[in-house]
């Protein structure tokens, strides 16, 4: 019999229904899935892209920042020392990672760690030496994709170098450099402070305007250098001041005088770095006392909280308390005689010569209330109500008074009352009386006693003698 014909729609689908029953094939690793055969990069600027979706990892293979099954490898062997910085910009995937090693040896043993930068917004710079080999390992955390591999020479600085130091004609002055590509000249001199662990550096060159002191800082992600020098050449520079942590170097300038600053990172690679510089401002007086309510029996403990934004330090701060008497000394202790107001000056000096002061009004007051007289009933029935006074007399100041009326109770005290009143300060032994109520109760009655307590405080103020503002009656006897 013969077949009907078949169009080509039919063939068509008959062929990929077919396809689709075949077994998938595999995708193929890359061929710099291993370090043996690692992708030799041979000159700079360097791009690849390479999808990572059937790379392995080897045994022993180095896991220095990350965990990933997915690992391919390149090798770079520089023929002049340098910087280079490498990133993985443009992969398919976020989660990326690049590891960077120095063959020290054979295999996969002989590879010493560097750096390495984690996911693609971020890149990994290092120096290079001229005839060494640097493996990168560049792999993906979770993903599988495209990864892309960047590499590139970071140039050096325009003002790498002493001979080519950026002029800083006025101040304020701030600019933004990367010091990633910077170098050690030959000759450069390696201050001190820095323990022989000096980097790379930038230079600047300040002519000063004015006799005075200026402030140099840097704000950086890495451990920054200052080192501020006097001298017209390499080899004839005096070291005026040098500092290795993020706060600033300040220096006495004198007007018409060049002086170069060196600025660098200590332990490893730069970056980018933020250079600020101006003159310096005077410093900030501040200080507090305590305590901060004084009488005339306390011996105030007062403190120099005074800051210099240029970091030089301080002579010995001079204390004038406003009775007469003066101090030289960061923390005196001064008591007054009499109540009142004291203006206290406090005069900062900085090791430079410059010069703030503050000011602060001391308020000296001693307050002081007592009970004269507290009387209670000696004998009471239950349900019986009674009168209790309490006499306060205030000595120094009208105050106003809060007297609390306490009872005893197994194990101590409970309150039972309580009044405030303003208290006028009155001639001879006159009082201002507080009058309270108290019910007698069932358990009072079955206790067989009640012994009451008044406490007298100050509102507002401190009881400098506080001696006498507890008064204790004698217990009054309750009947049923």
């Amino acid at each position: 019999m013969r077949q009907p014909k078949r169009n080509v729609p039919e063939l068509l689908a008959i062929i990929i229904l077919f396809i689709g029953l075949l077994p998938p094939v595999a995708a193929s690793a890359a061929t710099n899935d291993n370090f043996d055969n690692a992708f030799i990069i041979s000159s700079l600027p360097f791009s690849d892209s390479v999808d990572n979706s059937a790379a392995t990892i080897e045994v022993d293979e180095p896991q220095s920042c990350y965990w990933s099954p997915h690992t391919v490898w390149y090798s770079y062997t520089p023929t002049t020392d340098g910087v280079v910085r490498a990133d993985m910009s443009g992969s398919s995937i976020d989660d990326t990672n690049l590891s960077v090693y120095l063959r020290t040896a054979p295999g996969l043993s002989g590879l010493s760690f560097i750096t390495c930068a984690s996911y693609t917004n971020s890149a990994a710079t290092f120096a290079v030496q001229a005839g060494m080999t640097y493996y990168l390992q560049v792999e993906s955390l979770s993903n599988v994709g495209n990864l892309n591999l960047n590499l590139q020479i970071v140039p050096p600085p325009a003002n790498d170098d002493f001979s080519n130091a950026a002029p800083i004609a006025a101040l304020p002055f701030q600019a933004t450099v990367d010091t990633s590509g910077a170098t050690l000249q030959d000759g450069e001199p390696s201050p001190p402070c820095a323990g022989g662990m000096l980097r790379e550096t930038i230079w600047y060159a300040f002519t000063a305007a004015m006799d005075g002191p200026v402030s140099i800082s840097i704000s950086a992600p890495f451990q920054p250098l200052i080192a501020v020098y006097a001298g017209s050449s390499l080899t004839e520079l005096t070291e005026l001041g040098c500092q290795t942590s993020w706060g600033q170097l300040t220096f006495q300038a004198n007007a018409g005088v060049v002086y170069y600053l060196q600025l660098g990172s200590m332990y490893g690679p730069g970056g980018h770095m933020e250079v600020v510089m101006d003159v310096t401002p005077a410093p900030v007086a501040n200080f507090f006392f305590y305590p901060s309510d004084p009488s005339v029996y306390d011996a105030i403990q007062f403190y120099d909280n005074s800051y210099d934004p240029g970091q030089i330090g301080f002579h010995p701060a001079a204390w004038d308390f406003g009775d007469g008497t003066m101090a030289s000394d960061c923390c005196p202790v001064h008591q007054y005689l009499t109540d009142n107001d004291y203006t206290v000056n406090l005069t900062a000096t900085t090791l430079d010569g410059r010069t703030a002061s503050a000011s602060q009004v001391v308020q000296v007051r001693s307050h002081d209330v007592a009970i004269i007289k507290f009387t209670a009933p000696q004998a009471a029935r239950a349900g019986q109500t009674r009168q209790l006074n309490v006499a306060i007399n205030s000595r120094r100041y009208p105050d106003t008074v809060q007297v609390q009326l306490l009872k005893s109770v197994p194990g101590g005290f409970e309150t039972v009352g309580m009044l405030t009143q303003y208290v006028l300060v009155r001639s001879g032994n006159r009082t201002t009386n507080f009058n309270f109520s108290y019910t007698f109760t069932p358990t009072d009655a079955a206790t067989g006693k009640v012994t009451f307590k008044a406490v007298a405080l100050i509102a507002g103020n401190r009881d400098v003698l506080p001696a006498d503002n507890e008064a204790i009656a004698f217990p009054t006897k309750v009947a049923p």
